[in-house]
């Protein structure tokens, strides 16, 4: 059933795809593994202790792997919405099998799975000292509530680090997909801007968000390798306007042409705009008994 929102994910077709895509992930997330790799050594700035951390659409479970090694005396949540990502996640965590699980007794450490939607996170306020989330927040259909759910679940003084994809994203493919079906439906999805983030970051409640940009350009022989990647990642076109059942042969031809416009060198790109962001949660402000908030003066400085 359509919804009035054409960009608006079908989480099910999202699921699925994610769910299908999960033992070739890895071998085609270039990308994504550099954008990890980019968060993981921005947190060598960062001074911090959390005893448990979120790995929010954990995917294979890499970055959960990392953060681990990372802040070893840290539990690891794992959480993602696609249930084989998750068993993929516990292969990769090392846990896998009757002797991974004696082993993880052994280390005093239990592996943490959940298999739930950002939107809606299954854990108790303030129960977690950094959540972190790669390239993940995109298949979101309210910013706003995941990032509200974010803060809720943050203990006071706990950091959010995340990054996600902007609105020049994948621009070649929309292009080429719009000419190939006369701009009928919806061929990429809708990603959010970097100031639009920043926005909904404030109105959760976080406290003074850092968000930049970074602009990577992957390059291919043809749209084939294009859509052939997209797919090994799971990052099939989920939204409600997507066309439906099977693009017969004369609308590759023409997205194949179109797309051509774009060739450079050789090969034809594909570009990722990355927003990286990090906020902390605020410490809570004192309240008295009615619920009112004091205001503390402090004396001008002279």
């Amino acid at each position: 059933m359509m919804t009035d929102d054409i960009y608006r994910i079908d989480k099910a077709r999202a699921r699925l795809s994610f769910g299908r895509a999960a033992e070739t992930y890895d071998a085609a997330a270039v990308l994504q593994k550099q954008v990890r790799e980019e968060m993981l050594s921005r947190l060598d700035l960062v001074k911090l202790n959390p005893q448990v951390i979120l790995d929010a659409g954990c995917g294979t479970g890499m970055a959960s792997h990392a953060l681990q090694k990372k802040f070893p005396k840290s539990q690891v949540v794992s959480l993602d919405f696609a249930y084989p990502m998750l068993q993929k996640t516990r292969q990769t965590c090392g846990y896998a099998g009757l002797m991974g699980q004696l082993k993880s007794l052994v280390r005093g450490k239990k592996q943490n799975l959940l298999c739930a939607d950002i939107e809606a996170l299954p854990l108790a306020n303030a129960s977690v000292g950094m959540v972190w989330s790669n390239v993940a927040i995109q298949w979101c259909n309210d910013l706003d509530a995941a990032l509200q759910e974010f803060h809720r679940v943050l203990q006071p003084e706990g950091l959010l680090m995340f990054s996600t994809f902007g609105p020049d994203t994948l621009r070649e493919l929309r292009v080429a997909t719009s000419a190939a079906s006369d701009n009928e439906h919806t061929s990429v999805s809708r990603f959010i801007d970097m100031h639009d983030i920043g926005d909904a970051m404030v109105r959760a409640g976080f406290s003074a968000p850092v968000l930049d940009v970074e602009r990577f350009t992957l390059t291919y022989d043809d749209v084939k390798s294009v859509m052939r990647d997209l797919k090994s990642i799971g990052a099939h076109n989920a939204t409600d306007g997507r066309a439906r059942g099977l693009m017969g042969k004369a609308y590759f031809a023409k997205l194949a042409q179109s797309y051509e416009q774009f060739r450079q060198d050789g090969k034809l790109p594909a570009t990722f705009e990355v927003v990286y962001g990090h906020a902390w949660r605020a410490k809570d402000k004192p309240r008295f008994d009615d619920g009112v908030a004091p205001i503390n003066f402090k004396p001008r400085q002279k």
